[in-house]
């Protein structure tokens, strides 16, 4: 399903590691999911919209099978919003935004979650601020209340802030010697240059110092409002229900959040070739292009023509060709990054320093080819019926479909989107699928990086410096 492009989302967890894991309550929610989901995938999914009588909506799936509640939420406007020498500040929000609030300090407000097997965790990507809920439905009132304590009340006590600020320091500090890092961070300031998508959403080392407290709360105060807010829910609550609830949770927030405009990246297509030398046994290939905005009418096809080159694993262009023809590499891919302000096409490798070369000169050649031909029908058609196929299995967890609801309105795709979805993919043509490669489609534009010690690859400029 291609929402996931646009919920490209830094791993929190990277800054929690005191966090004691909730093994009785994963243990209970696993098996209740394989009941709960084989139920769900059975009929059709009914999303409700349900709007509180203080005119807060969400969408909601019922499902009370068993009694679990799971809640996505997302706030427009994420890190590619933090000033540019506080970058990481939407990150270190999610980092320790529930690390205390209200009356409870960051121990007695862990503990709560942990005893009543409530799990609460927040995230920040480039275009949104998201959180996620999961709470057994006996518990479903505090689990609203001390959500509503961390969106409206965070603490940001001292000693939390300066553990959190430890932990994101020594995440970033191992990232650095990270070659998959590199190359991406790299390739990233190649594309979008001094547009903010060029930026970590986790910050630098030396940004992430220059972060105060009262940075912390100035962000939860002009950010968090109720016009920006999107929710869905997913388990064992009625609409009657959610509809106190959302209440009850989120109008304490302000109704409106302080504006602000993001300009349109200039996503550069220099075909230039950057080479970062590290002594590795293999090195690291990312690579990368303009590519297609997710409201564009041609963007199903697009999206079945990139299975077609490198979306599909096994049954890829770029695998046949790199790996299972040459055994070039384990892994080749390609997939589309749609942002609400620019968007790319990438892809990337990894193999031995003698090969790489001869990896980059394949997957430009397939690029080409792609280019010029686009799909045959036979591929054409197994794409589509994989895509089609495969499409209730995103239906993996109540997490998951909460937070397709939460990409189904901030994408503006309606609330039958998932009936309609597998009409889209269907009604592409194969004249359409050639006509998108072959607008799309631009090897000559392609930048590539590359980290380690490569063989056969000739750099074309140095490598950009993104001042940390």
């Amino acid at each position: 399903m291609p929402l996931s492009t646009r919920r490209l989302k830094p791993a929190v967890a990277l800054a929690a590691p005191n966090r004691r894991p909730f093994l009785s309550f994963l243990a209970a929610w696993t098996l209740a999911l394989v009941i709960a989901l084989t139920a769900l995938q059975a009929r059709a999914v009914e999303v409700q919209r349900v709007v509180s009588p203080g005119g807060i909506e969400a969408w909601l799936v019922e499902d009370h099978t068993n009694p679990i509640i799971a809640l996505e939420l997302a706030f427009r406007g994420g890190a590619a919003l933090d000033p540019e020498d506080k970058t990481g500040l939407a990150y270190m929000v999610a980092s320790s935004i529930d690390e205390g609030a209200g009356p409870l300090d960051s121990q007695a407000f862990q503990g709560q979650l942990d005893n009543l097997s409530i799990s609460l965790r927040f995230e920040a990507g480039l275009d949104s601020f998201n959180g996620t809920l999961a709470t057994l439905t006996e518990n479903r009132d505090r689990a609203f209340e001390l959500l509503r304590l961390a969106l409206t009340e965070p603490r940001f006590d001292d000693e939390p802030v300066e553990r959190i600020r430890s932990q994101i320091t020594a995440g970033l500090s191992r990232e650095s010697e990270d070659p998959e890092y590199i190359a991406s961070r790299a390739l990233r300031l190649m594309m979008f240059g001094d547009h903010p998508y060029a930026r970590s959403a986790r910050g630098t080392e030396a940004s992430v110092a220059r972060i105060t407290v009262d940075d912390l709360r100035g962000f939860v105060g002009e950010r968090f409002g109720r016009d920006r807010l999107y929710l869905g829910v997913v388990g064992d609550i009625t609409a009657e229900e959610l509809a106190k609830a959302l209440d009850e949770t989120f109008l304490a927030l302000p109704e409106q959040a302080a504006p602000f405009t993001l300009a349109e990246a200039k996503v550069a297509n220099s075909g230039e070739t950057v080479v970062i030398a590290k002594p590795i046994p293999q090195s690291v290939v990312v690579l990368g292009q303009d590519g297609i905005r997710r409201d564009d009418p041609d963007y199903y096809a697009a999206y079945v023509v990139n299975y077609v080159l490198g979306g599909g694993g096994f049954s890829s262009r770029l695998v046949e060709e790199v790996r299972e023809k040459r055994g070039l590499a384990y892994s080749v891919y390609s997939y589309l990054a749609a942002y609400d302000h620019g968007d790319m096409i990438a892809g990337g490798t990894a193999t031995q320093n003698a090969r790489v070369g001869e990896s980059l000169d394949l997957i430009r050649q397939e690029w080409r080819r792609m280019a010029e031909t686009g799909p045959s029908a036979e591929e054409l058609e197994a794409a589509k019926r994989y895509l089609t196929g495969s499409f209730p299995l995103r239906f993996n967890s109540s997490d998951n479909i909460a937070g397709m609801l939460v990409g189904m309105q901030m994408e503006d795709l309606g609330i039958d989107y998932l009936e309609r979805r597998n009409d889209y993919i269907e009604a592409v043509t194969l004249e359409q699928a050639r006509r998108i490669a072959g607008r799309l489609y631009k090897p000559d534009a392609l930048t590539v990086v590359v980290v380690g010690t490569p063989e056969g690859v000739t750099a074309t400029r140095e490598a950009p410096n993104d001042g940390s």
